[in-house]
Formats: structure tokens, C-alpha cells, sequence
């Protein structure tokens, strides 16, 4: 018998610390490599942490709401193998990371959201707020000398994520019971929803009172974190759209006779997902200055090309996943890139990693039988395509006879793109392109 200490596992690249937000085990119980032992979130992604050990649970070193640094061990296993005990005194070199841990998600939170203090002097200590923590705090209005004076129930007197909402909450409920105006214009005013004038110098907002058949929803972390970004990016970036209508007859053709020769090869099924990516990555290798990000008066053009796709969740958030380097698959390695993420994405089971790193957007908006939609850049991207419903309609076409009317499969294809780097010259030969590419797809492309 070992007795063994699973760590909280890297969730990505710029990950250094994750909130425990939910705990599956329960000292006692029997898990096997790989079962999914705690739920935690980074101001990325929520996901499940498994176990790289089988055995039984013998002490869980967390509680739900603490934030803990990548590397601290979280749970401790009684294992039947010969695994060596790990000793509660930390090597020095597990000593140096920890620090360096700190060290990194200080200056990463320095600059995740600007105006709050990454560490504030408190009982003679410092203490550090997390990213998780600065972005509640950013979305919900709290300044720096609030955050200070929030009481941290975490290590060292940090402000968990549960000590922060539970701040909010109270903050809330003493707003409600403000004293109200008692005049019957402005009692009819606060009933309504509209702005109270107290005085010739103060004016307040009176909270609405929900009418009869109404239902109030709280935003969960996630919208709010989705509201918060949209808003962000709409401020830095001018957006402009530009629009083409495509002929898909031949992909739609093409993918009737394939699709089920494809099942039976691969296993996958073959959505026009990954066709239109595939004519994106294209594009991108004839305008590789859609492929840039903006810092400052600088323009980051990117090498690898990263294209995220939207996926709708079942409790109707949005989330985007990536496929890094898009160049690299073939349309089979696509197919099953796309319906691996998009699976994963509604399981749950995204790791951070998954999510960042994106270069380029699209959102498949067709799927909701959407024929056309202007969607928000994903910052700090430069453009985002939006591909619609494919429908049948009447059209001309050309041919060395003259031109006649004909029954073709259609699709819009709408381009955000920023105009501040991106003119209309550049973002309207990209959607062309991308639009000549699907519409001249060769109906005779053999897969295998």
C-alpha cells in the first residue's frame, strides 16, 4: 500500500492557479485512473480534473471555493501499487515553482484587468487577488478599495471566488433596503422603472419591480463573462461587414454521395463544418493579413493558422474551441477535429488549452436555420465569418448558350472584420475567395 498525492494538473499554457468549484469524491470512495474526481474553472474554462491514480481516497487537501496554484496537491490516494510516499515537505525545486507560480500569476493578473491591485497590504502581509477573482470583480463594478476590504477566508487572507460573491450578494440586498421616496408621483415612477429625481442634485435608479407572468434570471459566470467580452470588443474594434452569396450545389452533391462512405471509413460523421474551414485555411494562405492581431500601433501577424469555431452549449452559452494549426489536417483530419470538439465543448470536457491561441473565427449560424448574421470579433482576432442556412432557390446561370434559370442550393456568407487594420478591400476579397473556393468545389474530389 502507497499512499500517493495527486497535483492540480496545468489546465493550459497561461493557466497558473484554478478555483475548486465543485468536489466529486468523498474521502473513502474507490476511483480508478482517468474517473473525474473535482470540478474547477480558470477565467477560461470550466472543466473536471480526473485522477492519474487508482485506489481509495484517503484525505482531500481542498475545499470548494479555494484557489489553488498548479502543482499543490489537491488529493491524497491510497493506492495498491508501489508508489514511493510523497513527503508533506516539498522538495526545494517544488519549493522554487510555487514561487514562480506566484511570481507568473501576479503579472498575469496585472494585466488581465486593468484599475485592481494584484496585491494589496493586509495584517502586515500581501495579499494576491486571482484572475478568476479581478475578472468577478471587473464585471460586477468592485474597485480596488472595495476588493481590499472584502475578508479573504483563502490562504494567506486571499479573496476566494465564494468570498467575493457572497460580497456581492450582501452588497445587493443592503442596495435594495435603501430608503424609497414616498410621493405618489414618485412611488408610480419606482413601480414603473423609470429614473427617480430626489432633488434638484441627486438622481437614482429605482430597482424594477418584476410584473405579474415575469422571471427574473441571474446571469451565470459564464454570460457574464460572454457579455463582458462582447462589449469589450465591440469598444476596440470599428466593425464592418461584408456579404456574399455562394453557390454550394456542387458541396452539397458531393456530400450526399460521400457521406455515408465516409461513416463506414472513419467513423465520423461529415457536417459542412469542416468544408468550410477547409475553404477558410485556404483563404487565409492567399490573405495572410487576416491572420494578425493588434497591439497597440503594431500589427502581430500570425504564422500558425488557428481557426476557432463557435459552438453553441446546451444552456445556450456560446464557447469557441480551436483547431491549431488548421493547415496541417486534411479534410478527414478536420472532420474529426471538428466533431471531437464540438462533442467535448457540450460534455464539458474543453480543456483551457483547447480554447486558446485562436487566430480566426467561424460560426456556423446555418445550423439554426439562420440565412444571414454579423457576428462580434473574438478579440484580439482582426475578423470573424459567419456562414448561413443553405437553401434552394431559383437562380441564372451562365452558360455558352446563354443564360437560364435553374434550381441551385444558396448560402450567404457574412465577414466582421476591424477596420482598423482591415479595409474593405482586404475583408471583401477574403469572403470572395472564401466564396469562389466552395461554390468551384470540385464535384468528382475523391476522399480515399
Amino acid at each position: 500500500m502507497a499512499i500517493v498525492e495527486m497535483v492540480m494538473p496545468r489546465m493550459g499554457e497561461s493557466v497558473m492557479e484554478c478555483t475548486v468549484i465543485g468536489i466529486l469524491k468523498k474521502v473513502g470512495d474507490r476511483v480508478d485512473a482517468d474517473d473525474s474526481v473535482m470540478e474547477v474553472a480558470t477565467d477560461k474554462v470550466d472543466t473536471e480534473v480526473p485522477t492519474p491514480y487508482g485506489g481509495v481516497i484517503a484525505e482531500i487537501l481542498v475545499k470548494e471555493g479555494d484557489v489553488v496554484p498548479v502543482g499543490n496537491a489537491i488529493i491524497r490516494i491510497e493506492t495498491n501499487g508501489d508508489v514511493p510516499i510523497t513527503s508533506p515537505e516539498e522538495p526545494k525545486e517544488v519549493q522554487t515553482l510555487e514561487k514562480e507560480i506566484e511570481s507568473v500569476t501576479h503579472s498575469l493578473a496585472a494585466t488581465a484587468v486593468p484599475n485592481l491591485p494584484t496585491e494589496v497590504s493586509h495584517a502586515n502581509s500581501i495579499r494576491f487577488y486571482s484572475p478568476l477573482v479581478q475578472t468577478i470583480a471587473k464585471m460586477e463594478g468592485v474597485s480596488a478599495q472595495e476588493l481590499n476590504q472584502i475578508a479573504g477566508t483563502g490562504a494567506d487572507n486571499r479573496v476566494t471566488k465564494k468570498d467575493i460573491l457572497a460580497y456581492l450578494e450582501n452588497r445587493k440586498n443592503v442596495a435594495s433596503a435603501q430608503p424609497k421616496v414616498n410621493s405618489p408621483q414618485a412611488k408610480q415612477e419606482t413601480e414603473a422603472g423609470f429614473l427617480v429625481r430626489r432633488n434638484d442634485n441627486e438622481e437614482v435608479t429605482a430597482n424594477k419591480t418584476p410584473q405579474t407572468g415575469t422571471e427574473i434570471i441571474p446571469m451565470d459566470r459564464m454570460r457574464k463573462m460572454i457579455a463582458e467580452r462582447m462589449v469589450e470588443s465591440k469598444r476596440i474594434s470599428p466593425h464592418v461587414s461584408s456579404f456574399v452569396e455562394t453557390d454550394m450545389t456542387n458541396i452539397v452533391l458531393w456530400r450526399n454521395q460521400i457521406k455515408d462512405e465516409f461513416k463506414r471509413q472513419t467513423g465520423e460523421g461529415l457536417t459542412f463544418t469542416p468544408l468550410l474551414i477547409e475553404a477558410v485555411v485556404r483563404a487565409i494562405k492567399d490573405f495572410p493579413l487576416i491572420n494578425i492581431s493588434v497591439d497597440g500601433d503594431t500589427i502581430i501577424k500570425k504564422r500558425d493558422i488557428n481557426v476557432g469555431m463557435a459552438v453553441a452549449l446546451p444552456s445556450g452559452n456560446l464557447i469557441v474551441p480551436v483547431i491549431h494549426n488548421a493547415d496541417q489536417y486534411s479534410l478527414i483530419g478536420l472532420a474529426k477535429k471538428v466533431n471531437d470538439l464540438a462533442n467535448r465543448a457540450r460534455q464539458n470536457k474543453l480543456t483551457a488549452d483547447d480554447l486558446a491561441g485562436g487566430t480566426y473565427t467561424v460560426s456556423n449560424i446555418g445550423t439554426f436555420g439562420n440565412i444571414m448574421g454579423t457576428p462580434i470579433i473574438l478579440q484580439p482576432q482582426v475578423a470573424i465569418m459567419a456562414f448561413g442556412a443553405i437553401q434552394k432557390r431559383p437562380v441564372v446561370i451562365e452558360t455558352p448558350q446563354g443564360d437560364v434559370i435553374g434550381i441551385r442550393s444558396m448560402m450567404y456568407i457574412s465577414h466582421s472584420y476591424d477596420h482598423r487594420v482591415v479595409d474593405g478591400a482586404l475583408g471583401g476579397m477574403f469572403v470572395k475567395r472564401v466564396s469562389d473556393y466552395l461554390s468551384e468545389f470540385d464535384l468528382h474530389r475523391k476522399l480515399f
